[in-house]
Order: C-alpha cells, then structure tokens, then sequence
C-alpha cells in the first residue's frame, strides 16, 4: 500500500514537473516570437508608412481573427458565460491600452527608452503584485534575478540622452510606465484561468475587441489607408500570425502551468531576440556595453527557468 502511495505521489509530482516545463517553453516561444515581431513591423512601417498605432490596431485585428477563426474551424467553445465574456473584455481593453500607452511613450520620449522602462517595469510590478496577493515571496533570489534582468535590458537598449525637457520626459516615462501596468495587470489576470474558456478564445475575441477599440486612435494619429502591395499584406500577415496571434496565445497558455513573475520575465526575450535579428538582417552593431548587457539578461532568465517550485 505504501509503495503504491508513493508511486501515485511520483508521478503527480513528475506531471506538475512536466507541465512547469511545457509552460516555461511556450513562454520562451512567446518572447522569441514578439522579438520577431520588431523587425516585421519596422518593415511593415517602411513598406506602407503607417503610424505606429496604425499598425498596432491592424496587428490586433489580423491576430484577433485568425485566432477566432481557428476557434471557429476546430470547434472550441465560444465566450458565452458572464465570467468568460468578462475576461475577453479585460483582455481587449488592456491590449488596446497596452498598445496606445507604449506607442505614445515612444512618440513622447524614444523608441529605447520607451521599451526600456515598459519591458523594464513590467517584471517588477507582476512581482509586486503576487507578493501583495500571496503568490509569491518576494525573496532575494526572487529580486537579484529581476535586478539582474534590467540591468541587462538596460545595457543592451541603452539609455540615450534625449535633451528633451523634464516634463516632456515625465510624461513620456508616465505612458511607458501605464503600458508596463497594461501588460502586467494582462499577465497576472491571465495567470488564472476562466472555467471552459480557451486561451485561444479568450486571445482572440479579446484583440479582435481591442483593435475597435484602438482603431479610432490610430485613425486619428495618421490614418488606417495604406497602398495593399503584395509585400505589406503578407508582412502584416505575418506580424498578425506570429509575433501576435502565436505568441500571446503561447504566452496565456503557458501561464497556466509558470507563476506571473516568470513569465513577465520570459517577455524581455523580446528585446533581446530583436536585437540578435537587428544583427543579422540589418546589419546593425552590438557594442560590448550591448554584448555585456545581453549575456546579463540571458543569464537572468536562465536562473529564472531553472527554478524549483
């Protein structure tokens, strides 16, 4: 009998092991993916000339519907209940004000350090969070590896000198640091799962949602209307199917099986995967201060992954 306790015990303990590690995958999927996700709109912005919000609007919308439309071609359970339309509603408007904050902190301030404080800010505040909520000890393990990370992000973006006023770089900082709350709030609500709905579902319903929401916006900036060349419809629809649709519903699956904390530490691949690709396609050059800051982040994140418990 109490071999066979202990054999039940084993294995529950080998399966939790297990979907620790699947989940951490799909979050390092999700991060490698949104680094690609740079690069495609950078091109897509060259091809077409749209505004950034413009193009976040359409990433939500081509994202959004492919998912629904794998939701609806596989036969997955549409939102129906109030819990589950709930969630897609709260994951739609924090898409759009997640987009909307960090491309006006990046219009306000800089591209770098825009994404430095965003990207940045986000572990720090999911790790606030769940220490406030009981989730997470914010021990010093817990502290030196997001410490790690950003002085690692900070040395591979940089932090430029914009010789910009202090009001104009309060208020750029002020919509960086809203965007890091959209994204964490998304991470720590996702982290908790809604009663028969899907991540895809939820995904993209809720960005389908967000890019009404956003639309407005980016029509306001600079306009939606762009020359349908065949290049900047199948970079759009990359950008729609990888770094968007993939990677967040990678990312809100992988959020079942890896506490909030890690996985908003498994986004700042984004910037370092972006940088790589920057690299290699571009042409552009990696200082040491950037080689430095890039071996620090990567050694964050590993120290992240391997954790126990």
């Amino acid at each position: 009998m109490t071999t066979q306790i202990d054999s039940g015990q084993k294995a529950k303990a080998d399966g939790k092991e297990n979907n620790k590690t699947s989940g951490l995958w799909l979050l390092v999927l999700a991060g490698s993916l949104w680094g690609a996700g740079g690069l495609t709109g950078t091109l897509l912005a060259q091809h077409t000339g749209l505004t950034s919000p413009a193009i976040g609007a359409y990433r939500l919308a081509v994202g959004g519907l492919l998912l629904v439309l794998v939701v609806l071609l596989t036969g997955r359970s549409i939102p129906r209940t109030r819990p589950q339309i709930t969630r897609v509603v709260l994951i739609g408007l924090l898409a759009a004000e997640f987009q909307a904050c960090y491309f006006a902190a990046v219009s306000t301030i800089s591209v770098s350090l825009g994404t430095l404080i965003t990207i940045g800010a986000s572990p720090v505040l999911v790790l606030a969070a769940e220490s406030a909520m009981g989730r997470r000890r914010a021990d010093r393990r817990a502290l030196a590896t997001v410490g790690l990370a950003i002085v690692g992000l900070t040395l591979l973006i940089g932090v430029p000198s914009s010789g910009r006023n202090l009001t104009t770089m309060l208020a750029g900082a002020g919509f960086a640091l809203l965007a890091a709350a959209g994204f964490a709030t998304m991470t720590v609500i996702g982290s908790r799962s809604v009663a028969g709905l899907d991540e895809m579902a939820s995904t993209g319903f809720g960005f389908t949602l967000g890019a009404l929401v956003l639309a407005p916006i980016a029509a306001a900036g600079g306009g939606l209307t762009f020359t349908p060349t065949t290049g900047a419809l199948s970079l759009l629809l990359l950008l729609g199917a990888g770094p968007t649709a993939m990677a967040y519903a990678a990312y809100f699956r992988g959020l079942r099986d890896a506490q909030a904390g890690t996985a908003a530490l498994m986004a700042l691949l984004e910037p370092l995967v972006g940088t790589v690709l920057s690299v290699l396609i571009l042409g552009d050059r990696l200082g040491p201060a950037g080689i430095v800051g890039a071996a620090l982040l990567l050694t964050a994140l590993v120290i992240e992954g391997s954790k126990k418990g």
